[in-house]
This record gives structure tokens, C-alpha cells and sequence, in this order.
């Protein structure tokens, strides 16, 4: 019998260096370590009520395909989150995993030459190189967990973790997240399902066993504890909105009984800006609108920002324009900011 019983469409399988190997090399600091740790337990005081004042900001590139334009963008929101600290917690996305609904360019830790070759050792060494160099200049990450094996290369210099629409539905992402040590917020469906994204609320919290790898890269049993640390985004779906007040009730309804004191963020891309990213600031302003006027439940929310707006196609050898997404369209720096300062400015000014 001369046919394969496996790997019949396999080309290669090539070993990766261990999470270990990357982490020796590429050493968090202590400085970036205490940023991550102080960012973490800020947003759980958020989540859980104990800071009711603050909204948390997740902004940031949709992805990041440039470091140097990562690292520019970074240098800009610097003082504006020393600034702003005392209304809102700004945390930048840091997004290396981009989910496809077919295909397309899955990011920069897949793909980081952005050439087809999908390098994916480079990928997970240079990710970990732009973490760290945010962090240091005092900016903590946010990041999407996609791939979960990921995490074990990066995952200590993230302060705040997604799990995407198309994935919450996943038993091994949940799984995951029931071990993360950060907050974790579950995106509704793609088509707009609320209780898909509760019911991963549910089972994060739960402890769990499932397969991974340990930092010698070695296949190994996970055992978790669970993650008391959960919440929901609403980001629409199914080409409806789902930011507005009666939106906002209902997923506080669903959720009354977690016993989380603000369990609600709010995507203002996606399907919540109809996929313009020139809606998002009327989305923020409505949002935040609903928070001054006692929506408590409400933690914070997200904006897709890059030092430039719109996006640009990514083809294969074509050169790139500087700071435009290559991903979902993005407000630019100049738009952002102004935003920020004016919801901060909003946050203090009792409603009339």
C-alpha cells in the first residue's frame, strides 16, 4: 500500500523555537513588567466597579503591518494618555492575528515580509520586539488571541486580550481565555449573536483542560483555573448597530447575574460604523453619551485609529503608503485626538 495514511496534503512541517528560546532573547523589563501588571489591575477595577469615573480606550491600528509607523503612532498617544489619565484608561491595539472570512493577509506574526512567505519564527520574534517597545515608551498593549499558541510567546506584555467575533463561538478559544491572566473581552457573533458571547463568559470563567504547549514548546495538558475577568464588546453584526441604549440594556440583562459591576464595552467599527470608519466618533459620542446619563454598566470602548485615515490594498510587491491600515479603514491621528480630548472633556461636564 503506497498511499499515505496522513499529512497527504501537508508540504512541510518546521519546528519553531520555543516560547522560552523567544522570551530569553527578547527580555521583558522591569519597568514594561510593572506597566503591564498596574494596567491589568486598573482595568479590573474598571470591570468590577471599584473605578467608576474612567472609561477604558482600546485604540489603536486595526493591525499592524509597520513597525516604524506602530512605533510613530505609539510616540503620538503617549501624551495624550499622560494627559487624559485621570477620565480615561488608554490602552493601544497591538494586533498581530487578523481572522479572515475567506482569505487575505493574516497578519504580521503569519505573515511579517508581507510576501506570502509566512515567516512565522520572524513573525513571533518581531511581534514580541514591538511589544516590548511600546511598553517601554509607557504605553500599555491590547491584542486580539487568535492562534492559541500564541499567547506562550507574548502574551505577558499584553494588558487587555480580545477573543474575535469569528472565534468566541470556539471551545478552544474559550478554553484559552479561562487561563489568560488578563481581562478578556468576548466579541458578539459576526451576525450580531449576544448569547454566543455571554455563553463564552460563562465558560471562560470555568477552570478547563485542553491541549497546548508549555515554554519548551513541549505538547502539554493545560489545566486552568478560570478567568474571573470577562466582560462583552459589542461590535454589531449582520450589518446592524448594536451600540445604541436599548442594545446596551439588553446585553446588561443578559449579563446581570455574573455579578460584574460594568461588563460592557463598545466597538465603534465593524458593523456598529456600518464599516465607515468615519462613524466611529459619532458611535463614541453616543456611547459616551449613555454613560454620563448613569449607563454605569458601560467600561469603555474601542476605536480603529492609525496616523493616517482610510486603508490602502496590500498586494504582493506593491509599495505602501505610510500609517494606512492595509486591514479595516481607520480614523486618522488628527481625528483620533481630538476625539479622545473631547471625550475626556465630555466625561467631566455634568449633562445639562
Amino acid at each position: 500500500m503506497n498511499q499515505p495514511l496522513d499529512n497527504q496534503h501537508i508540504l512541510e512541517i518546521k519546528p519553531l523555537p520555543s516560547p522560552r528560546t523567544i522570551k530569553s532573547k527578547l527580555l521583558i523589563t522591569d519597568q514594561a513588567a510593572t506597566l503591564v501588571i498596574e494596567t491589568r489591575d486598573a482595568i479590573r477595577r474598571i470591570l468590577h466597579g471599584q473605578d467608576r469615573e474612567r472609561l477604558l480606550v482600546i485604540v489603536g491600528p486595526c493591525s499592524i503591518h509597520d513597525p516604524e509607523a506602530a512605533y510613530e503612532y505609539a510616540d503620538r498617544l503617549k501624551p495624550v494618555t499622560e494627559a487624559l489619565r485621570d477620565r480615561l484608561l488608554i490602552v493601544m491595539r497591538a494586533y498581530f492575528e487578523k481572522p479572515r472570512t475567506t482569505v487575505g493577509w493574516k497578519g504580521l506574526i503569519n505573515d511579517p515580509h508581507l510576501d506570502g512567505t509566512c515567516d512565522i519564527g520572524t513573525g513571533l520574534e518581531l511581534a514580541r520586539t514591538i511589544l516590548l517597545n511600546i511598553n517601554k515608551r509607557g504605553i500599555p498593549c491590547a491584542a486580539e488571541a487568535l492562534d492559541p499558541v500564541s499567547p506562550q510567546y507574548i502574551a505577558d506584555l499584553w494588558s487587555w486580550v480580545a477573543i474575535g467575533a469569528r472565534t468566541t463561538e470556539s471551545q478552544p478559544h474559550r478554553e484559552m481565555a479561562s487561563g489568560l491572566s488578563m481581562p478578556v473581552g468576548f466579541k458578539n457573533g459576526t451576525g450580531g449573536d449576544l448569547q454566543v458571547a455571554w455563553n463564552a463568559m460563562v465558560a471562560a470563567k470555568q477552570p478547563h483542560h485542553f491541549l497546548g504547549i508549555n515554554a519548551d514548546g513541549l505538547t502539554s495538558i493545560i489545566k486552568t483555573t478560570g478567568n474571573p475577568d470577562r466582560h462583552i464588546v459589542l461590535r454589531g453584526g449582520g450589518g446592524k448597530t448594536n451600540y445604541e441604549a436599548e442594545h446596551v440594556a439588553r446585553a446588561e440583562a443578559v449579563v446581570a447575574g455574573d455579578g460584574i459591576a460594568r461588563p460592557i464595552m463598545i466597538d465603534c467599527s465593524h458593523d456598529n460604523s456600518s464599516k465607515d470608519h468615519r462613524r466611529q466618533s459619532h458611535v463614541a459620542r453616543d456611547v459616551l453619551q449613555q454613560f454620563r446619563e448613569g449607563r454605569q454598566s458601560i467600561m469603555g470602548l474601542m476605536l480603529e485609529s492609525n496616523l493616517n485615515p482610510g486603508k490602502q490594498a496590500w498586494q504582493q510587491g506593491k509599495p505602501l503608503a505610510h500609517g494606512v491600515s492595509i486591514t479595516d479603514a481607520c480614523l486618522g491621528w488628527e481625528e483620533t485626538q481630538v476625539l479622545l480630548n473631547e471625550l475626556a472633556d465630555t466625561i467631566v461636564t455634568k449633562p445639562a
